[in-house]
């Protein structure tokens, strides 16, 4: 009886480690493909490299917790993933950078999904050892009714741990792809405005070279974390009012002068 009691405590010990191992892995291969996935989406090069090289940390994570979890597949396809995203950040052209993402995103999908499978089949393996070592100790032997419904509800948990773990990263993503977009927004109203500048300029100039002033722009700052993609809107369609209002009165001074 000693004899079962520390068999079930290396198991446990040795299966712990390995699942911890393992989960450690999952984890980081997930924000690996999330990331990579968030730069083959990036439309300059310099978020394509910084979201690159955001999936080579994650990678590099998930490799060292590979080491000490059984899942060769996975290892071998997080280093091929590791080959392709490391040469991104040496791409000349936002073309070259982003047919290494491709590859890499195609390749850290396939680690996640070979990172689960791993997971999915020591779950299996430790729960027959586990059934085995239990079935030595108990006093009593549970019905195959009781049995079923055991690993029913176990699977019920994993499940609703998984769905858990997917519902944040989806938030954390979703998250991700708003401050983006408004980046994207800052950028493209400053641009408008920096071009319309130029044209009210070179009008001003044409109808009163003498007493020409050219029309200046100083953005004001704005926290786009805390403010809604109406508020940076509304921001920066008031700056283009108070600037044309600007070259209006510029203009009816030409007439006057």
């Amino acid at each position: 009886m000693k004899k079962i009691y520390l068999l079930f405590f290396l198991m446990t010990s040795l299966v712990v480690s390995a699942q911890s191992e393992c989960d450690n892995a999952n984890s980081y291969l997930v924000n690996a493909y999330s990331h990579v996935k968030d730069s083959y989406e990036s439309n300059n090069v310099s978020h394509l490299k910084y979201y690159a090289n955001r999936s080579v940390e994650s990678l590099k994570l998930a490799k060292e917790a590979l080491n000490l979890c059984n899942c060769k597949k996975a290892k071998e396809l997080t280093n091929k993933t590791l080959e392709l995203l490391v040469k991104v950040d040496n791409a000349e052209t936002f073309e070259d950078g982003r047919f290494f993402v491709k590859r890499g995103r195609d390749l850290s999908k396939e680690s996640v999904i070979e990172i689960d499978k791993c997971a999915f089949n020591q779950y299996q393996d430790n729960q027959a050892d586990e059934n085995y070592v239990a079935a030595q100790t108990a006093n009593s032997e549970l019905s195959d009714l009781q049995a079923a419904q055991l690993q029913l509800e176990q699977q019920q948990q994993a499940l609703k741990l998984k769905a858990e773990q997917i519902k944040n990263k989806l938030a954390e993503q979703k998250e991700r792809e708003l401050e983006l977009e408004k980046q994207q927004i800052v950028e493209s109203y400053k641009t408008r405005i920096l071009e319309n500048i130029k044209s009210y300029n070179e009008t001003l100039k044409v109808y009163n070279t003498a007493n020409f002033t050219p029309i200046s722009f100083e953005d004001t700052p704005i926290d786009i974390q805390t403010k809604s993609i109406s508020e940076i809107k509304s921001h920066y369609i008031n700056q283009m009012k108070a600037l044309t209002k600007d070259y209006l009165e510029a203009l009816n001074r030409c007439e006057t002068s």
